[in-house]
């Protein structure tokens, strides 16, 4: 764990890690391509048929932080061995599914199985790599997961024109095998305690029940659904949340890890890693119709187009890592984000006519270039600035984080297209893209005179 370099075993380790990854993010690219054909296949409506998607990601947004709490109590490498199995047995299931109410449920079987690997994925990262190095472990998870994001579609397309969307499930199973028994041998366990407390259920059951109700309102809002009913249930998850957070202070390892969050550092990297997140899907949500509707351009051009931005995360984000080996990756942060806006600001400079795909092209790989500069620096912050044994709770609440910027970058969009002239409707968006990426840079530069290789806790 000294070395500053990765043994044989140790990357074996990694590549398990890095399947299941894969596999549970094309989980999601894959599923959103072959909607309309599961919609005819099971005799239901199209929005019926996105809780297909739903369900999965609503999963895995209701038990990331109980899961966290259990990887730290009791072992990252029985958490992320336990989702692989999960994850692989759904993945069957819902490849045999005959009817929406089976696939429903092993989708959100395989939601939990994503959940217990997520939860887990930056602990175990940590315990890997050299600490010298670790950024570039967490560089490289980053990488992997922007190869799946943009891949996803193709890959899906690839799988539909010679086979049945059954298959973009039990693809999963020979992979899942496989990384269960590399897993197995080779993943590391958690750092000895002294003392172990237990689990506290309690947390659990209302952690689950207050990112359920906030979650699933935030969701049905951007899907249009009933708004009373939406505001009663974002409201009960408002006033047990309150509830919930007051009980969790004073534990001495609480589930929803408000402890952390008296770490000046990682408090201001969620937070920044929140508005970051927002600022990317109000743009990644709405540059599609900018392209269809404004520009004129056909449904595959419009896919090409929105392929060099995470294609330039993929090859930033290792970079960005060797980087700030030497580096403030504060600094390094807030640049990235300055980058990104500078990127945006140049899309909203497009005339309305005559652009070429070239022009376009390069703004969104600027775009990609800024956040891959972003993106590692920030979860490297965030991983070193909490202790070792809180690394599960801490890497929970950072998928946490991106999960609410996301969903609240997805709901934004829907209000603003509910309610402006559809004309404006992707300039205002594209402006409050750039609105929340400079209070990311700005968060982010404030930290930078707080970041220095002897605060670093081990």
């Amino acid at each position: 764990m000294n070395s500053g370099k990765l043994t044989i075993r140790k990357y074996a380790a990694v590549i398990a890690i890095l399947i299941v990854l894969v596999m549970t993010v094309l989980d999601v690219t894959l599923v959103n391509v072959a909607l309309p054909v599961m919609a005819e296949k099971f005799g239901v409506s199209d929005s019926y048929t996105v809780w297909i998607v739903t369900v999965y990601q609503l999963a895995i947004t209701m038990l990331l932080l109980p899961l966290s709490s259990v990887g730290d109590l009791f072992s990252y490498r029985r958490n992320f061995l336990t989702g692989v199995i999960v994850f692989t047995a759904a993945s069957a299931l819902c490849a045999t599914s005959w009817n929406f109410s089976m696939i429903l449920a092993a989708r959100a079987l395989q939601g939990i199985g994503a959940a217990c690997v997520m939860s887990v994925n930056i602990a175990l990262t940590r315990l890997i790599y050299p600490r010298e190095i670790l950024g570039r472990g967490l560089a490289l998870n980053a990488m992997v997961i922007a190869i799946a994001t943009a891949a996803g579609p193709t890959i899906a397309g690839c799988i539909l024109s010679v086979a049945s969307w059954h298959w973009l499930f039990l693809i999963n199973v020979p992979f899942g095998i496989a990384a269960f028994f590399i897993g197995r041998r080779l993943l590391p366990h958690n750092p000895p305690k002294e003392n172990k407390p237990k689990f506290d259920w309690v947390s659990g059951i209302e952690n689950t029940i207050v990112f359920g109700l906030i979650f699933y309102s935030l969701g049905s809002f951007a899907r249009k659904g009933d708004i009373t009913v939406n505001l009663c249930l974002l409201a009960a998850g408002v006033v047990l949340g309150v509830f919930y957070v007051r009980r969790q202070l004073g534990k001495e390892s609480p589930m929803l890890p408000v402890d952390l969050f008296g770490i000046k550092l990682y408090s201001q990297s969620i937070a920044t890693s929140v508005c970051s997140f927002i600022a990317q899907n109000l743009a990644m949500i709405s540059l599609p119709f900018l392209f269809f509707n404004n520009l004129g351009f056909n449904e595959i051009r419009t896919g090409l187009l929105m392929t060099p931005w995470p294609l330039a995360t993929m090859i930033v984000s290792p970079l960005a890592a060797r980087f700030v080996e030497k580096h403030n990756p504060g600094a390094t942060a807030a640049f990235g984000m300055g980058v990104y806006a500078v990127g945006i600001m140049l899309i909203q400079l497009l005339p309305g006519s005559g652009v070429s795909e070239f022009d376009i092209a390069w703004r969104m790989a600027l775009c990609g270039v800024g956040f891959g500069l972003f993106q590692t620096p920030n979860n490297i912050v965030m991983v070193i600035a909490t202790p070792v044994r809180r690394t599960g709770g801490a890497g929970g609440m950072q998928s946490t984080a991106r999960l609410v910027g996301q969903t609240l970058g997805a709901t934004v969009v829907t209000l603003i297209f509910a309610i402006s002239l559809p004309a404006y409707s992707v300039k205002i968006c594209l402006y409050a893209a750039l609105g929340m990426a400079l209070c990311a840079g700005l968060l982010s530069l404030s930290r930078a005179g707080g970041i220095k290789a002897d605060e670093y806790r081990k």
